[in-house]
């Protein structure tokens, strides 16, 4: 090759490379004004009354609650033990790792999906020994030659008509619904450790009543067996006092094995073994008692909170996307090919001279013309997964305002209930002393200590019962309206697959 030759085919390839500068600056230029097929997402709300359908009684408002207190609202208990355990339920429990891990993977999707965006590049190389046929009439007939190659390829799909996009829109949706999941498991969380310590609390205030009566009525039993002795009753009153202690001393199994299955529970909970939390737990707490008001918001600010329904929402905008995403299979994919190399068969100075380089560029298209109606009944069915998206939203939306309505009225009517039953241990407590004083003076018969004992045993058991559920009833309310989000956002930047990974939200 003369000195002309190679400067005009040196003027030619750097005149190619210009024309692919230009079409390369160009066609992305073209493809951002392109518009995306399949359907736009259009945002859904929550409808939601303007008041509850539940009163406002017993401490509930519907102002507008502190978000502070909602999104740490276990410290309304005042318990430090309660506020500890909620810490480390967030450090140790396995559902929020497993939560994080979710999230962690929809991040990583969504990277997958926009990498598809940006040209992608291969590099090869091959090395053979090869003979030439002596029966073909060849220039390497019968000879044995050596072939050395190696090169780079590049692809670039250009999305005109915007099915990458659609794909990374669903990718991000999925991002934003794993992040709403997250939220959901945290604030679940948090009321389920509120409630089970509670249950803790309230098994061991029963077990303290119950040994409580248990002396008294031991007492009764002790003063029996001596009137029987002296002979001022009969036997029928001593076997009908130790039938009472002896129910009561029975009830103390069940209750120690109450006590156990909580505090295991709640060690499960924390991320720790069975029996991890006995130390902890020793102590004797009262059950929490709860605020004298509450603010519980509007119905509409508490469906805007639920994380159950944000996550049902962005369901629905991904498959929104997905159809997008289906629909564009219907339309041709262009690309743009090139490939850069060197081949020779030396692997000498000849494999690296500028006569071996070889290099190719140019565009190319395809388009699933006929695939047995597959494409179109694709769009379908991701079109029917979208509305069942849209009940499944419909149902979670439903479901939440049940539950906040049920948690209002519980939580009232529950405190109704414990006024009620606080009332009625005080008369049990004088009838059980006035039955006893008058059997000692011989003015009333036996069985009356017997019936007031068991009433007053049964009454307070009830009492702590009521005072539990209700402290019960209001981490459910919180949990219910939205609250407990106050360790959320260490949990996304935990999330996090790499530094940079949310620069783009």
């Amino acid at each position: 090759m003369n000195s002309r030759t190679k400067d005009d085919y040196g003027h030619r390839g750097l005149k190619n490379l210009r024309r692919l500068f230009c079409l390369m600056v160009l066609i992305p230029v073209i493809a951002a004004g392109c518009a995306m097929v399949g359907p736009d997402y259009k945002q859904v709300a929550p409808e939601s009354p303007e008041n509850w359908e539940a009163r406002m009684e017993k401490g509930l408002a519907a102002t507008r609650p502190e978000s502070d207190t909602l999104s740490q609202w276990w410290d309304v208990f005042g318990d430090p033990v309660l506020s500890e355990l909620e810490q480390k339920a967030v450090e140790g429990n396995l559902e929020i790792r497993t939560a994080l891990s979710r999230l962690r993977q929809a991040r990583i999707r969504r990277g997958v999906s926009r990498s598809d965006l940006y040209p992608g590049m291969d590099g090869s190389g091959q090395v053979q020994r090869q003979r030439g046929s002596e029966a073909m009439p060849t220039s390497y007939a019968g000879e044995e030659t050596d072939y050395y190659k190696a090169g780079f390829d590049a692809s670039w799909e250009l999305d005109l008509f915007g099915g990458i996009r659609r794909s990374v829109q669903a990718a991000q949706a999925e991002v934003e619904a794993s992040r709403a999941d997250l939220q959901d498991v945290l604030t679940s969380l948090m009321a389920e450790v509120a409630v089970t310590y509670i249950e803790v609390r309230t098994y061991q205030q029963r077990l303290d009543v119950t040994r409580t009566n248990i002396e008294i009525q031991k007492k009764t039993y002790a003063l029996n067996n001596s009137r029987h002795e002296s002979g001022l009753v009969d036997e029928l009153a001593v076997q009908q006092a130790l039938r009472n202690l002896e129910s009561s001393r029975a009830v103390i199994s069940r209750l120690e094995s109450g006590l156990t299955a909580a505090k295991n529970r709640l060690a499960v909970l924390l991320g720790q073994a069975p029996g991890a939390l006995d130390e902890k737990l020793s102590p004797k707490r009262s059950v929490p008692a709860v605020p004298e008001h509450v603010a519980v918001g509007i119905p509409a600010d508490a469906m805007r909170r639920r994380p159950d329904i944000r996550q049902a929402e962005r369901q629905v905008a991904a498959q929104t996307a997905r159809i997008g995403a289906a629909t564009a299979e219907l339309y041709p994919k262009f690309r743009l090919f090139g490939t850069i190399g060197l081949e020779a068969l030396d692997s000498g100075s000849d494999f690296w001279d500028a006569g071996s380089r070889f290099w190719n560029v140019g565009p190319g298209v395809s388009w699933n013309i006929f695939h047995g109606r597959a494409l179109r009944l694709n769009i379908d069915l991701q079109t029917e997964k979208q509305k069942q998206a849209l009940i499944a939203y419909e149902s979670a939306v439903l479901n939440a305002r049940q539950e906040i309505e049920d948690t209002l009225t519980a939580y009232a009517r529950e405190q109704m209930r414990q006024t009620s039953l606080e009332k009625a241990v005080e008369a049990a407590r004088r009838t059980e002393f006035l039955a006893r004083d008058r059997y000692k003076a011989g003015l009333a018969d036996f069985y009356n200590v017997l019936d007031a004992q068991r009433s007053l045993l049964e009454l307070e058991d009830e009492r702590i019962l009521s005072k539990g559920q209700v402290a019960s009833d209001l981490a459910r309310l919180y949990k219910a309206l939205g609250g407990g989000w106050h360790y959320y956002n260490n949990f996304v930047k935990q999330a996090k697959p790499r530094p940079d990974a949310e620069k783009s939200e």
